[in-house]
C-alpha cells in the first residue's frame, strides 16, 4: 500500500457528479465505456435531467440522444429511464443507501452498487472493476477466476478502513502503470517484484495468440499492392 499511497495520496472519483443520483447514472454509463467519455457525455445530460424526477419523464429515445457515443447506449438509455422511474415510484426520487435496494434497480449490479455506496455515501465497500480484477491476479492477491472471488480475497487482504480509497488507487495505477496490453513487467513499480514468472509467461502467450493473423487474402492484396 505504501507505493499506492505515495503515487495517489488523495485519489479523486474519476466520474464527475454532483450528488448520488448523478454518480449512479455516470457509473451505469461507465460499463464498456471509458470514464473520460462518460465525463464528456454527462454535463449535457445532467443539465437536461439533473435528478431522477426529470429523467423519469424523458423518453428512452431522448436519453439515447445524449449518451449515443457511450458503449451499449440503447440498453443504457432504457435502463436509465427504468432506474429513474423506479427511484421516483419506490424511493421518493432519492438513491437508496442500501445494497439490496440499489441492486434491484435497472442497470445496477453489485459493482455499480458498491461504487455508489462507497463514493456517494461513504459506506465501506470494495468495488471490483476490470483494472482491479487484473491487478489482483498479477500481484498474486487472488487467483482472480471470478469478480466475486477477487472481491472476497482483496477484502481479506486489506484493512476494512482502506477499501474505499484503495479501490480508486488501484484503478489509477492500472491505467497509468499496469495496462492489460503491452505491459512491461520490468518497469512496473509493483509487478516488477509482485508478479510471478508463470503469470508473465501466460500473459505473453495469450497476447501473442490474440494478435490477429494476416489472412492469406489480405496478404496477397498487400503483396499485389507493393508490386504495383
Amino acid at each position: 500500500m505504501q507505493i499506492l499511497d505515495e503515487l495517489y495520496p488523495s485519489p479523486k472519483m474519476p466520474l464527475d457528479h454532483a450528488d448520488p443520483f448523478q454518480l449512479l447514472v455516470a457509473t451505469i454509463l461507465s460499463a464498456q465505456c471509458t470514464d473520460a467519455r462518460v465525463n464528456i457525455v454527462t454535463p449535457a445530460l445532467f443539465t437536461r435531467a439533473p435528478d431522477a424526477e426529470t429523467m423519469a419523464r424523458m423518453s428512452t429515445s431522448e436519453i439515447l440522444r445524449y449518451i449515443r457515443t457511450c458503449g451499449l447506449a440503447p440498453s443504457k438509455a432504457k435502463n436509465l429511464r427504468e432506474m429513474s422511474r423506479a427511484l421516483v415510484a419506490k424511493h421518493g426520487g432519492v438513491v437508496p443507501r442500501d445494497f439490496a435496494a440499489l441492486e434491484e434497480l435497472a442497470g445496477v449490479g453489485h459493482k455499480t452498487a458498491s461504487v455508489v455506496m462507497a463514493q456517494a455515501f461513504g459506506e465501506v465497500a470494495f468495488p471490483i472493476d476490470t483494472h482491479i480484477h487484473r491487478l489482483a491476479g498479477r500481484w498474486q492477491l487472488s487467483r482472480a477466476r471470478t469478480v466475486e472471488e477477487t472481491e472476497r480475497d482483496l477484502k481479506a487482504a486489506f484493512p476494512r478502513e482502506r477499501w474505499n480509497t484503495l479501490h480508486l488507487q488501484i484503478i489509477y495505477f492500472g491505467r497509468e502503470h499496469c495496462p492489460a496490453l503491452r505491459h512491461a513487467r520490468e518497469s512496473c513499480p509493483i509487478c516488477s517484484w509482485a508478479m510471478s514468472n508463470a503469470r508473465t509467461t501466460r500473459e505473453r502467450r495469450e497476447q501473442k495468440r490474440a494478435r490477429p493473423a494476416v489472412s492469406s487474402t489480405k496478404r496477397s492484396k498487400i503483396v499485389h499492392s507493393v508490386r504495383r
